[in-house]
């Protein structure tokens, strides 16, 4: 297969939005957008229809379409799903197309637990910015004197986020202050914290087997009816996580330079770097060579992750997708 054609050729083919209404064998459904998921709620069933879309998402908006994008991420969620089963319950219930996934309903937690190892970052939410800027506390954790950018940390720090509403900005607190925001509870967010630092450890190991570097990662948490604390949404993508090369880690930052990376990174540093945007008002369209190299590598980080080559499903994802579940 000639990729480079086959990501082009998809490029008029990417998958924006679903506006479905009923699905095969399901009752009401409500439904809710968010940044890149399209989710059908069925509450008689108590699950949720996901429908991975090609949005891009940075700078907490949307910024573009990225060809087989929603594929990918739902093909290397369920990957890791399945290979952290037993560290953590989730919510899958089946993946029956490649970019859908059906899981349990539950309440999710307000917050995103997002784990950090290295001191990184280009968005004014990062550590890297934050430390740049001066300071040596970040989301309630000291950080010592004479560290540069993109060195580890001491140790893998939980900086939780606020999960803000579509069109809005997330923004990381303490532990302090989000549980004094009263949207979670105190055991709730030691157990989904407890969970976390479990999970991060093991994408790192398995990372490292596979010559990769997960810098850092974020995970997102429901609770069921019986109280117990899932993981939900995805786990250890391009799109919750950031990946580098271990090979030429040490080389590129003794040489002052970025590290060479497999997750959207990438586009934000186009847009930052190139286009001159940073998050404030709408962001100018990719063209059509960033949106290319964007897919390779989200195809790249597929590959190298799960050591199984990516076999993409051209054409109408949305006519595909709406024959198997049935969906109007």
């Amino acid at each position: 297969m000639d990729l480079d054609a086959a990501l082009h050729a998809q490029l008029a083919h990417t998958l924006d939005r679903t506006s479905w209404t009923t699905m095969a064998g399901r009752g009401p459904l409500v439904r809710y957008d968010g940044k890149v998921r399209d989710c059908y709620i069925d509450r008689g069933r108590g699950e949720r229809v996901i429908v991975v879309t090609d949005r891009l998402s940075a700078f907490d908006m949307v910024i573009g379409l990225i060809p087989f994008k929603g594929q990918v991420l739902n093909q290397l969620a369920q990957y890791w799903f399945r290979e952290t089963a037993h560290l953590a319950p989730n919510h899958v219930v089946a993946s029956p197309d490649p970019n859908v996934c059906i899981g349990r309903e539950v309440r999710p937690l307000a917050v995103e637990l997002v784990m950090r190892a290295y001191l990184t970052g280009v968005t004014s939410t990062s550590v890297w910015k934050a430390y740049e800027a001066g300071a040596r506390s970040f989301a309630g954790h000291a950080l010592p004197d004479g560290l540069r950018k993109n060195q580890p940390l001491p140790q893998p720090i939980l900086t939780p986020s606020t999960k803000a509403a579509k069109g809005g900005h997330d923004v990381t607190v303490s532990k302090d202050e989000l549980l004094a925001m009263g949207q979670v509870t105190p055991d709730e967010f030691e157990r989904a914290a407890a969970i976390a630092a479990r999970l991060f450890a093991f994408g790192q190991a398995r990372a490292a087997e596979r010559g990769l570097i997960l810098a850092d990662t974020k995970y997102e948490m429901g609770v069921t009816d019986a109280g117990e604390v899932i993981v939900i949404d995805e786990i250890h993508t391009p799109d919750s996580s950031r990946y580098w090369y271990a090979e030429d880690y040490e080389a590129r930052l003794a040489a002052g330079q970025e590290p060479r990376s497999l997750d959207k990174e990438y586009v934000r540093r186009y847009l930052a770097e190139e286009a001159g945007y940073r998050g404030d008002g709408p962001p100018p369209p990719l063209p059509d060579h960033v949106r290319v190299e964007a897919a390779k590598r989200y195809i790249a980080s597929f590959e190298q992750v799960t050591g199984t080559r990516f076999e993409p499903v051209a054409g109408d994802a949305r006519a595909r997708i709406a024959a198997v579940l049935g969906a109007a």
